[in-house]
């Protein structure tokens, strides 16, 4: 058994990815807040509020890249499901595009050289 234990992700690297992962979430299908959240813990990107991802859905809805339904519940009270339009497909795959790019270039400057780049 190894002893890592694994520190949970800065905070600002969750918010950064947070709305390309929430678009992510809905490719299956429709989901709601709670399903969305445990698909990023089980993911291993960390636990996320719902006072955080709410909101950011509503933006989404603003913008025209998710439809949001109301649906009894069955043993309970009703959820919100919120589903990807196809302006929210569009928009996820240039997020997308956009991530690997920046990743991508983020990983080839943190493996230069410590003195390459850096004025001293």
């Amino acid at each position: 058994m190894s002893s890592f234990i694994e520190e949970p992700w800065p905070g600002d690297w969750n918010r950064a990815s947070l709305g390309l992962c929430a678009l992510q979430a809905l490719t299956g299908g429709p989901s709601y807040g709670y399903a969305i959240i445990t698909a990023f813990e089980d993911a291993g990107l960390g636990t996320i509020k719902g006072g955080t991802l709410y909101p950011l859905l509503t933006r989404f809805e603003t913008a025209g890249w998710v439809e949001v339904e109301w649906r009894a519940g069955e043993s309970g009270p009703g959820r919100k499901y919120f589903a990807l339009t196809a302006a929210g497909r569009t928009e996820l795959d240039r997020q997308r595009k956009q991530w690997h790019t920046f990743t991508t270039r983020t990983t080839a400057f943190l493996a230069t050289a410590p003195d390459r780049g850096v004025l001293q």
